[in-house]
């Protein structure tokens, strides 16, 4: 009689604890270049009966920390090459849950309007920080001024540059900054989110850009593998995915330069 007694506290603790969960707020953390159709689905969840709360982070490393600690549900700023580098770097137990979209990145210049017009020993900033710099390494090479070594992807580091006809000088640069390249650098790797926020020069102005050729670069709902049931977070993601409000917003925000990672 105690042992079912005991079952039955434990089983309905356990269901109190569910139901605790399920009331409180699914808290998304992410950073500026996202927030605002986050926003919107903010307030469409609202609509739903769903609570979020949107948690913004004003750097790269504060997102998986938070997330790992337990004070954020789910994030959302980051693409796999970048977490798994994060994952090795910080030991964290951290997994991808669902698509987002991804952002083009362009190659800019403020001088020139063709990659012919580059002269040799021509300055390009990319990216300082392993996964961002392979990416912008790998459009150098799509744009036909690099030549990688066959299968590098996104691990391509200067090491791994077989051929560089017109010698150009890369500079690395931290990936929020490279829009302060732009006056000095001959061409400049860009984000397109970060160059709207700066409100310099126009993010569609890139002479290439690189859209879905590396999909790896999708950005990712990213949780703890504990967190894959929960209802809070699979509903939220299938509004972000599929409300016309946050299309709506995803467009007014990023022009044509993103598309959706998910199949509708």
């Amino acid at each position: 009689m105690i042992k079912t007694l005991l079952t039955l506290a434990l089983s309905l603790g356990l269901l109190a604890g569910v139901t605790h969960a399920a009331d409180q707020p699914l808290k998304v953390g992410t950073t500026a270049a996202f927030a605002i159709p986050l926003e919107a689905a903010v307030a469409e969840a609202e609509k739903q009966g769903l609570k979020v709360e949107l948690v913004e982070f004003t750097d790269w490393i504060a997102p998986n920390v938070s997330l790992h600690a337990g004070d954020i549900d789910v994030n959302y700023f980051q693409h796999i090459p970048f977490l798994e580098n994060a994952k090795a770097a910080s030991g964290f137990d951290l997994v991808p849950y669902a698509p987002g979209i991804i952002n083009n990145v362009g190659l800019y210049s403020k001088k020139y309007k063709s990659f012919d017009e580059l002269p040799t020993g021509a300055t390009v900033a990319i990216a300082n920080d392993p996964i961002n710099s392979g990416r912008g390494l790998q459009l150098l090479a799509k744009a036909g001024l690099i030549t990688l070594k066959p299968g590098v992807g996104y691990k391509a580091t200067e090491d791994d540059i077989t051929a560089n006809p017109k010698k150009i000088k890369l500079i690395q640069v931290e990936a929020v900054q490279l829009v302060r390249a732009y006056d000095d650098a001959d061409l400049v790797q860009g984000y397109p989110a970060y160059i709207r926020l700066s409100k310099t020069f126009d993010a569609g102005s890139a002479i290439l850009f690189d859209g879905l050729d590396h999909p790896e670069y999708v950005i990712q709902f990213v949780i703890k593998p504990d967190h894959k049931d929960d209802p809070r977070l699979a509903k939220f993601i299938d509004i972000y995915q599929h409300s016309p409000v946050v299309r709506a917003s995803l467009d007014k925000v990023n022009g044509s330069l993103y598309q959706v990672g998910w199949k509708n």
